[in-house]
């Protein structure tokens, strides 16, 4: 049997792991925020104490991967260390640390992974099921449309939004108005980009992946304990969102935090990243989305099974 291999996404508010037996079976899931992204909107650089961090979570990771017998792997990077000036340097501590192959990926090869990943186990539907992976600093939108894959990664996600515009308290009107005027921008690019999201719009199955969608299906059920059966494919609706948004948005990070269902290091950002699923979810014309907890990750270790990789 071949042996097991492992997948590792540092973004940008956290970093995974996904360890899978050769048969593709999953073995151990972990996801620690580590916020790499912090400050690199502003200074285009990764910062000491998130380098720090990320650095410690990898070496954690490693002790599992050893444990289960991982000879081989990938770790990708994303937004935040696209967008740095020392992601090189990151990218080589990175690979001591964790002892696999590391890459940077596009905004391209991300989307391709995530829909991978979260479409595998999807009955097929009568229209084009589309993805939204919300991440800390970028978002990505992808489906499959004439035999190909179209996409296009945003310049949005739930960091950059929130230090960019949206803040991370309570809400104010001027964040509110700015988080708003941002989103719709760079909503505009993607759709001028990728007609095809447009002549869609009203006809698409989307299907919401990352900590964003994931943290609000928490929410939504109520739950003091992650429970991935309660949340993987359960369905949210827009209305659903826009309330948890206007909640969350009206309290402290603290108040946030008390809620069932919150993800420590979350409770500051996410709703920066309701306003960008609210927005795309209107103007593609969908009253709900499917969530999924299969994602990125999934699509690397399924990648790294068939032989290939980035």
């Amino acid at each position: 049997m071949t042996e097991p291999v492992a997948a590792l996404d540092c973004g940008s508010n956290s970093t995974r792991l996904l360890i899978v037996s050769g048969d593709g079976t999953p073995l151990r899931r972990e996801m620690r925020i580590t916020r790499l992204s912090q400050g690199v909107d502003a200074t285009r650089t990764l910062v000491p104490e998130a380098l720090a961090r990320t650095y410690d979570v990898l070496s954690e990771y490693w002790s599992f991967m050893d444990v289960l017998g991982v000879t081989r792997g990938l770790l990708v990077a994303t937004s935040a260390v696209r967008d740095a000036h020392n992601g090189a340097e990151f990218l080589d501590e990175a690979h001591r640390r964790a002892g696999v192959d590391v890459t940077v990926l596009s905004g391209e090869q991300e989307a391709a992974y995530s829909y991978a990943g979260a479409t595998a186990d999807l009955v097929p539907d009568e229209v084009p099921t589309m993805i939204i992976d919300v991440g800390g600093g970028s978002t990505e939108l992808a489906m499959r449309y004439d035999g190909e894959l179209q996409s296009y990664s945003m310049q949005l996600g739930c960091v950059r939004v929130s230090e960019r515009a949206l803040g991370r308290d309570v809400v104010s009107a001027e964040g509110d108005a700015a988080a708003r005027a941002m989103i719709e921008r760079e909503i505009d690019r993607a759709f001028d980009a990728v007609p095809a999201f447009g002549a869609l719009a009203g006809r698409v199955r989307l299907i919401g992946l990352a900590g964003t969608v994931a943290t609000l299906a928490q929410l939504d059920a109520r739950l003091e304990l992650y429970d991935r059966s309660a949340v993987h494919h359960r369905l949210l609706t827009r209305s659903t969102v826009q309330y948890w948004r206007d909640t969350l948005g009206a309290e402290t990070p603290a108040a946030r935090l008390a809620r069932p269902g919150m993800v420590p290091g979350r409770e500051d950002v996410l709703t920066a990243g309701l306003y960008v699923l609210d927005a795309v979810m209107e103007r593609l014309g969908v009253d709900s989305l499917l969530s999924s907890e299969n994602d990125i990750l999934d699509g690397i270790a399924a990648a790294l099974l068939a032989g290939g990789c980035a």
